[in-house]
């Protein structure tokens, strides 16, 4: 008896297909702006993609079966996407502008295909989803790139992060300028591009839970998948319409589920904004009714700490902002006696005209980053002058409380016998009188708006009856 090793890689599920077209030479160069309709319309589409996989997460955790409506759709989306990326950056294949279309194009030189999964296990969704795709989503984010890291920094009270250029983006960087070069679009690049593009689409639909199979660690590059050429099966007779045929994926519908996707995700911010400010306003105001911001430590070795203008804007500005508002409270404490003062742009620029002192851009800025305006000392004692809307000094800690009005305003600590070297813990607050009123509308504004947007998206992905 002989064995034969096959030397042929099992089929997966996922197919993907790409056939290099002779691009031109320089017209990548400018594909960024031809891809942009497609840009704005994608981003809508995935957000429905994320709400459709999201949905058959929960269908699958219960039925053990992907509505074949959701999953029309998810591979439409992804077969899109496929178009406009082998167009563009991710392979640069093609100058056929990619078709406006979920469907299948055959006579397009890009093209996906993802078997339906009739049965998966109930609990595969709740645990071996994630947990056993870690090391794919690892993988397939070197490959795609454009991901990053973020997180709180201290020292500047801010989000920062750091993205890089994936595999593919850099291999297909790298074939352009060899295209520009020397008009022919190196094969073997062309090829091995193909292969982690068709890595990272099955990637995709294994974390959407569009199939069950594990995808194999392994980069089958080439034009044709290894599960052989997609086709198309047509018959010469008229096909009959079954009740179980999906509609088509018209402009119309199109248009309808990325509204309807917008409108979840705006919903689920004032939803969000509207349980924050009852939260808010029902356990984070003070004895005095104020809600404060957290007290922050600002120094500088300068005479004084002023705040950013504060702009009240036109005659209805000021008001709207005082309604809202209502009354604004700074508290203030250092261990020297201190002056904390409110006064117009115009009359805090010309009393520290002459006078160092440290400034940021937002109330929130940090020390470190505070921008100085170079003088000497102040002319006279901050206490003495007369432009102050409202002030308060002297030891311990000092209070001011002042009601909002027309103009631009700043805010101004200093030392009471305006000395150098200026160190205090500042807390900045307002009574906000309307907090309740406005997050229960956005709450229930949320909440109505979240009903018609599921509607709608379940009325755009709904299978013909």
């Amino acid at each position: 008896m002989q064995l034969t090793l096959s030397t042929f890689p099992s089929p997966y599920p996922v197919r993907l297909e790409g056939h290099l077209e002779r691009p031109s030479r320089g017209l990548w160069l400018i594909k960024w702006l031809l891809v942009i309709p497609h840009a704005v319309i994608l981003m809508f589409l995935w957000m429905g993609f994320a709400i459709s996989a999201l949905a058959a997460f929960v269908v699958i955790l219960f039925t053990g079966r992907y509505p074949r409506a959701l999953f029309d759709y998810n591979v439409g989306v992804m077969r899109w996407s496929w178009r406009v990326r082998f167009y563009s950056f991710a392979a640069n294949g093609t100058d056929r502008y990619p078709p406006f279309s979920l469907e299948d194009v055959p006579d397009y030189p890009a093209r996906l295909e993802i078997d339906y999964p009739e049965h998966q296990r109930r609990g595969w969704s709740l645990i071996g989803w994630w947990l056993a795709g870690i090391p794919q989503y690892i993988v397939a984010g070197v490959f795609i790139g454009g991901g990053g890291v973020a997180g709180w920094t201290a020292s500047t009270r801010s989000w920062g992060g750091a993205t890089w250029m994936g595999l593919i983006s850099l291999l297909v960087f790298f074939a352009v300028l060899v295209l520009l070069v020397r008009g022919q679009y190196p094969r073997s690049i062309f090829d091995f591009v193909l292969g982690l593009n068709r890595w990272v689409m099955r990637v995709m639909a294994y974390a959407a839970l569009m199939t069950p199979e594990y995808p194999p660690f392994r980069v089958d590059a080439g034009e044709s998948d290894p599960a052989g050429t997609l086709t198309v099966g047509r018959t010469e007779t008229q096909p009959t319409v079954s009740a179980a045929e999906p509609r088509p994926w018209g402009p119309g519908r199109i248009v309808g589920l990325a509204l309807s996707s917008l409108g979840c995700l705006i919903a689920a911010g004032l939803i969000a904004a509207g349980g924050t400010g009852i939260a808010l306003d029902q356990s984070a105001r003070n004895p005095q009714g104020y809600l404060m911001t957290p007290t922050g430590t600002f120094s500088t070795g300068t005479y004084a700490l002023v705040s950013a203008s504060y702009r009240g804007g036109g005659s209805g500005d000021w008001f709207v902002m005082r309604e809202i508002l209502g009354k604004v409270r700074i508290q203030a404490q250092s261990a020297h006696p201190l002056f904390v003062g409110i006064a117009s742009e115009r009359a805090v620029n010309a009393y520290l005209a002459t006078t160092a002192y440290a400034h940021g851009s937002r109330f929130e800025t940090p020390s470190s980053d505070f921008r100085v305006h170079q003088g000497g000392a102040p002319s006279a004692l901050p206490a003495s002058q007369t432009f102050w809307a409202a002030s308060a000094t002297g030891s311990g800690t000092q209070t001011l409380t002042w009601t909002p009005s027309q103009g631009n305003w700043r805010i101004v600590v200093m030392n009471a016998d305006a000395a150098s070297g200026v160190s205090a813990d500042v807390s900045v607050g307002a009574t906000i009188p309307h907090l309740l009123t406005i997050a229960v509308a956005a709450l229930g504004g949320g909440i109505l708006l979240l009903m018609v947007s599921v509607g709608g998206v379940v009325m755009s992905v709904r299978r013909a009856r």
